[in-house]
């Protein structure tokens, strides 16, 4: 048994396209310093492989493969350019690579499908890659795993399995930071080791998924454009990688530290009780302090970035008063640039520029956002777009002669779409684009929401889906109008912000969850509860919020789909949040996670909405029907007796099966008072609808 490390740094490159990469070595390095250190990751045999041409690069990654046992676990390591050619497929870089008229040249870099190759026919049942690079997520394309037999989990290696962790996804970028060490994904994974701050269930084991769990917050603090993936196949989530002290007080203040911290700050009371906490561990305070700064650092480099492209915007508007495509098209490169989203810098966009423009209506919507094949509206083409004119700003405000085009094209985001097969394997990724508004909920939480286009679908599910149940029955058709809906389920941050709004009919809680996390879902609110929660939005705002209806909610869910799940036949616990000791289909089992998850950790679904399945259970307005018949068709609520108890839930939730997550299923509720902590809500708002 032995724990054997290839750590591959490419910083220099001859190809003028191919930026330098000076970090990759810096990279490369402190990834050896906590794997070869014996109070961490304790391998046994660490290689570094600095700017390796093609050659020596695929030679190495071969050796690191072959000759091994099967006890032993294997972790390859790459800092770089990552590089996808047309197909999608995926090459890793080398000082050699060369394109010709921007394509690759495949035989100047390695080929993804070759180290799969090496990989499956290697004897090593537990084996790790970590690529730090951009479209990083694209290596796992196509990817299998072998049966190795039963499964042996041993206290030393953990689970066996392959276990893949990526800096992104395989159509983002991966980015620096000026103000860190290394890379920002690598700066993270190495300080979840090193500070033992990726161990979350301190049981003084660091496992893949928890070191990844860790980077990937971390980032999207710092870069909430990046989004690391981690891509398990059988049990490599619980292959561990490194050792953590158990009872070093130094890690304990960290983990309340990063338990207190909201927003980069600390409350009145979160002080006081990390003053207290530094009493009882007798901690130096120059050393307490190191930890806070820390912890704070990557909230702390967003708002440095927002600070940054909001005096770029304002020099940009003082030189050039009418924004030309080419200048709005340099903003948007400028702000991806930075590893930021568009909904970060839209607030500033607003404050500078202008008010943002209202809700399009239903007919403006189909006339404009959604073509006949209920496609959103591209961004504008980098050169040459001919129907867009100059945005004008005067005074910092929008020219009244925008077109509603050229309105809507800043109130886009884009999100990625993934397909499965029966076994879960995801066969296919695209590119999905949304409208969407934003509602200020005030000390800098927003509310977004989705517009869904208007539609007829077919709803319930046919007698040959698996884990139906006779409620679902008959499938009927259904005429949907467009509404907006809430991106992600209601958070616990916008659950608090509302919460402080005046009451209009019943108190509330403002922190009742069990699972604590500003972003995080809501949990252990009741139908009640909800129901207040749109009233109280709605008197704030003007506008009519509410909970979706059933069949606006199972519309919205399946987005054109006709699958059991909106990413196919079957679903995992790389998609989505359930379960994962139970299966769908011939999907593997997974990971189960016992807890809720931040929202937006899983693919959206086509229409741009985030976890429709699983992490919590939706309310929706209707009262409960055994059954479809004579249920409405126009996309409408069901009520029928006001003072009915039993309530609808949709989507399944963290500690269901996965069979209840189908977009089909609907959960009988006892009461509308009922506050379990698997039970959250979204609202929805009515497209052009003010009070």
């Amino acid at each position: 048994m032995a724990k054997v490390a290839l750590l591959i740094g490419i910083s220099e490159y001859h190809e003028p396209t191919l930026a330098p990469l000076p970090k990759a070595v810096e990279d490369v390095e402190a990834m050896r310093r906590v794997l070869e250190n014996p109070e961490m990751g304790d391998f046994d045999d660490v290689t570094v492989l600095k700017n390796p041409k093609r050659q020596e690069l695929e030679r190495e990654i071969y050796n690191l493969y072959a000759n091994r046992q099967k006890d032993d676990l294997v972790l390859l390591y790459f800092s770089g350019h990552g590089v996808t050619v047309e197909n999608g497929d995926f090459y890793f870089s080398t000082c050699e690579t060369q394109k010709n008229q921007n394509k690759l040249l495949p035989f100047t870099a390695v080929a993804a499908t070759s180290v799969h190759r090496w990989m499956n026919e290697s004897k090593s049942k537990r084996r790790v890659v970590i690529l730090d690079c951009c479209f990083s997520g694209a290596f796992a394309k196509g990817l299998t795993a072998k049966d190795s037999g039963n499964i042996d989990l041993q206290q030393q290696l953990g689970g066996e399995g392959t276990a893949i962790l990526t800096a992104s996804t395989s159509t983002q970028y991966a980015f620096a930071s000026d103000e860190l060490d290394l890379s920002i994904y690598t700066q993270y994974l190495v300080e979840g080791i090193e500070k033992g701050a990726a161990d979350k269930d301190g049981d003084g084991l660091i496992a893949v998924d928890e070191l990844h769990d860790y980077a990937k917050t971390k980032v999207q603090e710092a870069s909430p454009a990046m989004t690391p993936e981690f891509y398990p196949f059988k049990d490599g989530y619980r292959i561990f990688l490194a050792k953590s002290p158990k009872d070093d007080p130094k890690l304990k203040y960290r983990k309340e530290v990063e338990r207190r911290i909201y927003l980069g700050d600390f409350s009145i009371p979160a002080r006081r009780i990390l003053d207290s906490l530094r009493n009882r561990l007798k901690l130096d305070s120059n050393i307490a302090d190191a930890i806070e700064a820390e912890v704070q650092q990557p909230y702390l480099e967003y708002q440095r970035k927002l600070k940054e492209y909001e005096e770029t915007l304002i020099a940009t508007i003082d030189r050039e008063p009418i924004l030309s495509d080419r200048t709005l098209n340099d903003l948007r490169d400028y702000q991806q640039e930075l590893g930021l989203r568009y909904e970060d810098v839209a607030p500033i966009e607003k404050r500078i520029i202008g008010q943002p423009k209202p809700p399009v209506s239903a007919e403006e919507l189909s006339d404009v956002a959604y073509p006949s094949n209920l496609t959103p509206n591209p961004f504008p083409t980098r050169e040459g777009e001919q129907d867009s004119k100059p945005l004008s700003v005067s005074g910092r405000g929008l020219e009244r002669g925008s077109t509603l085009r050229e309105a809507n094209q800043a109130n886009q985001f884009e999100f990625e779409i993934v397909n499965v097969d029966a076994k879960g394997q995801i066969i296919n990724r695209s590119q999905g684009r949304a409208e969407y508004f934003t509602e200020d909920l005030g000390n800098g939480v927003v509310l977004e929401m989705v517009s869904i286009p208007g539609g007829t679908f077919l709803m319930g599910s046919p007698e040959s889906e698996e884990g139906r149940s006779d409620s679902e029955s008959p499938q009927h058709n259904v005429a949907v109008p467009s509404f907006f809906m809430g991106k992600f389920p209601v958070t616990q941050g916008q659950w608090k912000a509302v919460a402080a709004f005046d009451k209009v009919n019943i108190d509330l809680n403002p922190e009742p969850s069990r699972f604590k996390g500003a972003n995080r879902p809501v949990e252990q609110v009741s139908w009640n509860d909800a129901i207040e929660f749109c009233a109280r939005l709605s008197k704030k705002t003007g506008k009519i919020y509410r909970l979706p209806s059933e069949a606006e909610w199972e519309y919205a869910c399946r987005a054109g789909t006709t699958t059991p799940f909106y990413f196919g036949e079957t679903i995992t616990t790389e998609l989505a949040n359930y379960a994962g000791n139970h299966t769908y289909g011939a999907a593997p089992k997974g990971e189960y996670r016992q807890q809720t998850t931040e929202v937006g950790k899983f693919p959206a679904n086509p229409f741009g909405l985030f976890d429709m399945c699983g992490n919590v259970w939706e309310w929706c307005q209707d009262e409960w029907h055994n059954n479809y018949n004579n249920a409405p068709t126009d996309g409408s609520a069901w009520l029928i007796e006001n003072n009915n108890q039993y309530r609808c839930l949709r989507g399944g939730s963290w500690d269901f099966h996965p069979n209840l997550c189908r977009a089909a299923y609907r959960l009988l509720d006892p009461s509308r008072d009922y506050r379990p902590y698997s039970i959250g809500f979204r609202v929805v708002c009515a497209a052009g609808r003010t009070l």
